[in-house]
């Protein structure tokens, strides 16, 4: 007498709704990637800038303008001068960058990423 085995694995319907899944995530990753991308290089423009020999004896404008030129290498576009705050700190300034960037998701929905870093740009360099 034959035995009937039963088939085991995944069924068609089944394929679809992971792969839909995985494919919705990707695409959310697709819009979340340049975003957070922009964000290094920001956080790598204020690092370069507080390299830079005298900075803490500089004018605001003029760090400002070092820190916007390593931007406009790097291509970010929604770091705007009025996201850049300068402080008076001991031996320096304290610049901090705070923006927001806002990507059309699905719809009428869209993925919103907040950005806030600061940098202490003072004469002993980096920290």
């Amino acid at each position: 007498m034959k035995t009937m085995k039963t088939q085991r694995g995944m069924t068609l319907t089944s394929f679809l709704v992971v792969a839909i899944v995985v494919g919705f995530g990707l695409y959310v990753a697709m819009k979340l990637f340049p975003m957070y991308q922009e964000y290094y290089s920001v956080k790598a423009a204020l690092k370069g800038v507080a390299q830079e020999p005298g900075v803490a004896s500089m004018e605001p404008g003029k760090v400002q303008d070092l820190f916007f030129r390593r931007l406009y290498i790097n291509y970010s576009e929604n770091v705007k001068p009025a996201n850049v705050k300068m402080q008076r700190v001991n031996g320096g300034w304290n610049m901090t960058v705070n923006y927001e960037v806002r990507r059309p998701l699905v719809g009428n929905l869209d993925v919103v990423g907040k950005f806030d870093t600061q940098q202490e740009l003072t004469l002993s360099g980096a920290q």
